[in-house]
């Protein structure tokens, strides 16, 4: 199964140009289901897998039904604690979202897909309309981050002890996470792991939406870092509403000249724009929808490009290289692509086997392989868009030879 995973600025569009992806699919031959949280003009409102056309299904994401379930079960699972400490169970009717719901339920979404819930034949393509670029990010690195935070708090070696936790309660004087908890944390710690195989899946990309300008161009370039940086795999950015080149009309006229700028600056910085047309007003249904993609085969703008490789992880985003030259000395060089990061954006921490990185906005913890545990950081440089860190064998790690 092909994923595409379509994000943008906000306002640019990126609902619309998904919806025309998942059509145009479908009209090319390819079974396809579409997951967006917002409502689609012409498509059905279900939250289950709806036709749409032949070939195409469709599902809205309800986070504010999810998050009450989700809740409610909780509750449900923690009744004889609550009644002990005298709790009064809340009423699903009383319940209302909270901020960060939405992810949580597009991550819910995005695992069933995964895991074949919501289909007895497979499907060839999944469309994926994502939050506005900086929150999709976000929410594209949420999993892994997760499955982290669950090992260091409910460490899966710690259940070989269950049987003495009795007695550790006993000594401490507070009560030992119970067996259900770590139950629940590895079932969780499974469906993420099944999202996490997903983003990082070889036939799984971002479509980046934009409509050309100034703005747009530099949210671009800020989101080639964070998808470098988590090894992320973008197509060629989809410039969104254009307007025909030669208007008699000054204003269209120079909109239009402004766009076409843009989209040599795009060029300039990476692969060549895909161009979607501006219809002169809001896609009403299926029909305008496939003709911002254009015509089947060659002339569909927004076809979905094959990946010419075999499902599987994708490789780290990161490499390492021995330092060349007679003062090498052992030393090895972990490197990694960053397009467009700076040296006052840019922060690294070593702790233990992990190297935290910060370049602007987004954050990645980032776990060293076993021969660079045994090193000590000696140096770190950004150059030519490609940050290398030092490391040095420390003599106390490794084994002598002599």
């Amino acid at each position: 199964m092909r994923t595409v995973l379509v994000t943008g600025p906000g306002g640019a569009g990126r609902t619309t140009v998904a919806a025309a992806t998942a059509l145009a699919a479908a009209r090319d031959g390819a079974r396809a289901l579409l997951i967006s949280a917002d409502p689609i003009p012409g498509f059905p409102d279900a939250t289950e897998p709806t036709p749409v056309t032949a070939g195409l299904r469709s599902v809205r994401i309800d986070s504010a039904a999810h998050f009450r379930g989700e809740l409610l079960a909780l509750q449900e699972q923690l009744s004889s604690v609550l009644e002990l400490l005298g709790g009064n169970p809340l009423d699903g009717e009383e319940l209302t979202e909270l901020p960060g719901s939405g992810e949580l339920a597009l991550l819910h979404a995005l695992r069933r897909a995964a895991h074949g819930d919501w289909s007895a034949e497979a499907y060839d393509l999944l469309v994926v309309d994502l939050p506005p670029l900086r929150d999709a990010l976000r929410l594209l690195a949420l999993p892994e981050r997760l499955r982290r935070y669950l090992r260091r708090l409910l460490p899966q070696e710690r259940q070989a002890a269950r049987a003495l936790r009795p007695m550790l309660a006993q000594l401490a004087g507070v009560p030992m996470p119970a067996q259900w908890l770590y139950e629940a944390a590895a079932r969780r710690d499974a469906e993420l792991a099944e999202v996490q195989a997903l983003i990082e899946d070889r036939a799984t990309t971002l479509r980046l939406v934009a409509e050309p300008g100034p703005a747009a161009g530099e949210a671009l370039r800020t989101a080639r870092t964070g998808l470098a940086l988590h090894g992320l795999r973008a197509e060629a950015p989809v410039a969104n509403r254009m307007l025909p080149g030669h208007s008699p009309d000054p204003f269209f006229a120079a909109l239009a000249a402004q766009q076409e700028k843009a989209l040599g600056d795009w060029a300039d910085e990476g692969a060549a724009p895909v161009r979607v047309a501006h219809l002169g007003r809001d896609p009403q249904g299926p029909d305008d929808l496939l003709a911002l993609a254009g015509e089947a085969g060659e002339g569909n703008a927004l076809a979905v490009p094959g990946t010419g490789e075999e499902r599987g992880r994708a490789p780290d985003p990161w490499w390492t290289e021995e330092a060349g030259g007679p003062d090498g000395d052992g030393i090895i060089v972990w490197c990694l692509r960053l397009p467009g990061a700076v040296k006052k954006d840019l922060q690294l921490v070593r702790r233990g086997g992990e190297l935290l990185l910060t370049v602007g906005p987004f954050h990645r913890i980032v776990p060293l392989e076993p021969a660079l545990r045994r090193c000590t950081v000696s140096g770190a440089a950004l150059t030519d868009g490609v940050l290398r860190v030092r490391f040095t064998p420390d003599p106390a790690l490794w084994p002598r030879t002599d």
